[in-house]
């Protein structure tokens, strides 16, 4: 009888754990992908990262007309600043941010969307969430010298090639050109 009852009690708490685990491993649901959206305040830290990154996209703009100045309108920057801050105002945040909810879905399970959520409602992920946007903006900030450089690499690279390509184009019409016999 007391084999029993120890085996009852033992089958009864690996059923539990079995079932707890069970849960925490099945796919995460839209609601709690959602649910951990809201706590780790994903609207907000998307429209941060869009406010940086319109930042950024502004200082490019401005040292691309510093470079092209003499080439450009006067009006360059402000017509280029209005039209990209339009852009940003306009981004369609809400439906981006849903669009990604069956990739978190695929990777994710209840445990851990479970686990995530406990960590953003902890002091540490409570001010990671505080802290982001500026550390965002401080190695964009860090990373735009290199990121300037590079793209003005690229864009030599580019009208290099683009002037290859039309002289070698040029040349071959030359020699295709039937002769004229007059």
């Amino acid at each position: 009888m007391r084999i029993t009852s120890i085996a009852a009690i033992i089958v009864s708490i690996s059923l539990c754990c079995f079932a707890q685990n069970s849960a925490d491993d099945t796919p995460a649901t839209k609601a709690d992908i959602e649910r951990y959206f809201q706590v780790a305040k994903s609207h907000d830290m998307m429209k941060k990262v869009m406010a940086n990154m319109a930042q950024n996209m502004h200082q490019i703009f401005h040292d691309q007309y510093l470079r092209h100045k003499d080439k450009l309108p006067a009006d360059y920057e402000t017509k280029i600043n209005s039209m990209m801050d339009g852009m940003f105002a306009d981004m369609p945040m809400d439906d981006m941010l849903k669009a990604t909810i069956p990739a978190y879905q695929k990777h994710f399970t209840k445990g851990d969307v479970d686990n995530l959520v406990a960590f953003y409602q902890s002091p540490t992920g409570d001010k990671l969430l505080r802290e982001l946007p500026e550390i965002m903006a401080e190695a964009m900030q860090e990373m735009m010298p290199i990121m300037t450089k590079y793209m003005t690499t690229v864009e030599e690279k580019l009208q290099k090639e683009t002037d290859t390509m039309i002289a070698q184009s040029k040349k071959q019409s030359t020699q295709e050109a039937p002769a004229v016999k007059n």
